[in-house]
């Protein structure tokens, strides 16, 4: 399943002045964005729960998935694909426990150790990052390359989403270093014209895994 996913685009109100998480959403998936990452460790649940809705429903629409970042309850609440947790984020194990075995866990890993014990704690799919200086989410962690992504690669089998810095430039790349996809963040979402800005990615990471 995520091995087909092009293009994760990670929402952000406050890169896209003027939208919600819909209107991101909305916009990416008609751009052709195949995974939306709802992502929000300020507001509300309350406030959070009619759009995650909403972004679901638009997700299932267009054969998309939707993933929950971090909180668990709410990808629980609103039948989401799934959810990701970062390092400091719930368990793995325990986020695994709770999403059960029929919805997607995804765990953010900056490290060979982590990557495996996100494996071993049943993730279904890996972020790794950064791979670029990215000012967007401050991870306390250095650009990780190319090449450890690489090395990743050949040790876990689970699929990466490859995050961190991620352009239009160097999309290709991370595909051809064993990223089953992006995830992105600025470069699509604040872009004057979202929906573009996706399909460009699509149509690059398309063309990059049609050539590996």
């Amino acid at each position: 399943m995520l091995e087909a996913v092009h293009l994760c685009v990670i929402t952000d109100p406050g890169l896209a002045p003027g939208r919600d998480h819909v209107a991101i959403a909305a916009a990416a998936l008609a751009g052709g964005a195949d995974m939306i990452q709802l992502r929000d460790k300020t507001g509300s649940l309350r406030d959070l729960l009619p759009q995650a809705r909403s972004i679901r429903a638009l997700c299932r629409s267009r054969g998309a998935l939707f993933i929950v970042n971090d909180r668990v309850d709410l990808a629980l609440a609103t039948d989401a694909d799934g959810a990701h947790v970062g390092q400091e984020d719930l368990p793995a194990a325990s986020a695994r426990r709770l999403l059960g075995p029929r919805r997607l866990l995804g765990v953010s890993t900056h490290s060979l150790a982590q990557a495996e014990a996100a494996r071993q704690a049943g993730a279904d799919y890996i972020g790794f990052g950064p791979m670029f200086a990215t000012g967007t989410k401050d991870t306390g962690y250095e650009p990780r390359g190319l090449n450890a992504l690489r090395g990743i690669r050949r040790a876990v089998s689970l699929p990466i989403l490859a995050i961190g810095g991620i352009t239009l430039e160097n999309a290709t790349l991370v595909i051809e270093a064993g990223a089953a996809a992006p995830a992105v963040i600025s470069a699509v979402v604040a872009a004057a014209d979202i929906s573009a800005a996706a399909a460009a990615f699509r149509q690059r990471v398309a063309a990059a895994k049609a050539g590996r």
